[in-house]
């Protein structure tokens, strides 16, 4: 797209926040968010219609095998998604739901794909840069996030190819690192114009680097070059990092704000992705949140135990892994036990009740939710809201604003605001995690623990 050599940092995105064109205190002011996911970059759950339609047998698992499959339709199937799937009545959507900053995920190959890649090279960049327009259009600020790195930070399929993660790893590990640091120097300098001062405050290194399964040393060590890389681009705003499924209380004094100034920790916080947490009852979940997601808000944001700045970069209201394709396409759901994986497989349901525990209502549309259902997911929305507000922590992004299916509904902030299931105003919330009765309990309420 043309940009203008003039524009208008004076939108404001609700009361609650200040204007573009003054600065934004994270610290006293929290951030309330939500991604773009399942745009730039395709995940299965979140836009199964371009999956759906091949065999298991075909193995269409991802954006990579799916660029392969469409070959030379790729461009238009993926341009038409681009245009029609984020437009820019979602920004005033957001704005509207009281939200005031928007996570927007892209890969690498916004800017240029690897040869031998099949994905559809530089032509999200412009989509990219249109999102950051109608943004600021909305007084909405922009956390970018580098969603997919070369050779792959975690191998899952949202970052565009599962399978081997071969970022900092393997043979070629070292390459792949480094050309991802050559990537952020583009980046880095391109967003460094004065245009994008007011409304990139936030701009993402590697979103998830696996460090399960990656040399933590190396990753450190990656992060912190990659941090004087943008600095040196003029990038002056926060630079966000991934925690890495490591723990809050591990990032204690590895980056430290005299060495690093503005480095901010970007945790993901889901219920649903160990049998441990899937099977809470849904007051033992709630309560989980408001303990110890609190208290981990506490650890994180105070220097002597954890970073110090810290933003939740991800996390929904779901209460299950039971959507389709959530676990990656043809995989069952830890909830059900048909979790039929090669590595830790989950062969027996995980619901708090271990029998009879079913997808069914999860999957269907909101309409049919009885009242207790939607007390209760209300109530773990604002409760996790509430959480990572409070003891220092810098706010929140949901993930994600919209999904094609009604089945998804409890991935989709605008899907669940439209159901009642999600505040209609980010700011005005009826429940803070401190009700004098304490946490209602939802068998009583007739909710059964089988979904």
């Amino acid at each position: 797209m043309g940009l203008n050599s003039t524009w208008d940092d004076s939108a404001q995105a609700n009361s609650y926040v200040p204007p573009l064109n003054e600065p934004f205190n994270y610290t006293k002011t929290p951030m309330r968010g939500v991604n773009l996911g399942g745009w730039l970059i395709l995940e299965p759950f979140i836009t199964p219609s371009f999956f759906e339609k091949y065999s298991l047998d075909e193995g269409i698992v991802d954006e990579y095998t799916l660029s392969k499959k469409l070959g030379s339709n790729l461009k238009k199937i993926m341009e038409t998604h681009y245009s029609t799937f984020i437009t820019e009545s979602v920004f005033k959507d957001i704005k509207d739901a009281g939200l005031d900053h928007i996570r927007i995920p892209y890969p690498y190959w916004s800017v240029a794909a690897l040869e031998g890649d099949p994905y559809l090279s530089q032509v999200s960049w412009r989509y990219l840069l249109r999102a950051i327009e109608w943004a600021r259009k909305y007084g909405l600020r922009v956390n970018l996030d580098l969603h997919s790195v070369p050779g792959n930070a975690n191998g899952w399929n949202h970052s565009g190819r599962q399978g081997a993660i071969n970022w900092l790893n393997g043979t070629n590990g070292d390459y792949y690192g480094n050309l991802t640091l050559k990537y952020h120097e583009k980046l880095a300098t391109f967003f460094s114009q004065d245009r994008y001062k007011n409304i990139i405050t936030l701009y993402g290194l590697v979103n998830e680097p696996n460090m399960m399964a990656l040399n933590e040393t190396k990753v450190v060590n990656w992060t912190s070059n990659a941090y004087d890389i943008v600095r040196k681009a003029g990038f002056k705003n926060y630079i966000v990092f991934g925690d890495g499924f490591r723990g809050v209380s591990s990032w204690q004094g590895v980056f430290n704000a005299t060495r690093y100034p503005g480095m901010v920790l970007d945790v993901h916080q889901y219920t649903i992705f160990n049998t441990g947490l899937i099977g809470l009852t849904h007051s033992g979940k709630i309560n989980f949140v408001c303990d110890t997601w609190s208290n981990d808000m506490l650890m994180s944001s105070d220097p002597t135990t954890g970073h110090g700045p810290t933003i939740v970069g991800e996390w929904s209201q779901a209460d299950t892994d039971c959507l389709r394709y959530l676990n990656n396409v043809g995989v069952g759901s830890r909830w059900e036990g048909t979790y039929n994986t090669t590595d830790d497989p989950v062969l027996t349901p995980s619901c708090s009740v271990s029998s009879n525990c079913t997808c069914d209502p999860t999957n269907a549309s909101p309409e049919y939710y009885d009242d207790a259902y939607k007390e209760y997911l209300l109530m773990s929305a604002e409760s996790q809201m509430t959480a990572f507000e409070s003891n220092g922590g810098w706010g929140f992004m949901y993930w994600t604003w919209k999904t094609e299916t009604e089945d998804a509904t409890q991935w989709s902030y605008q899907r669940g605001r439209d159901s009642g299931i999600i505040p209609n105003h980010a700011y005005k919330r009826s429940y803070n995690c401190s009700l004098s009765s304490g946490t209602p309990d939802f068998t009583a309420l007739g909710l059964s623990e089988s979904y």
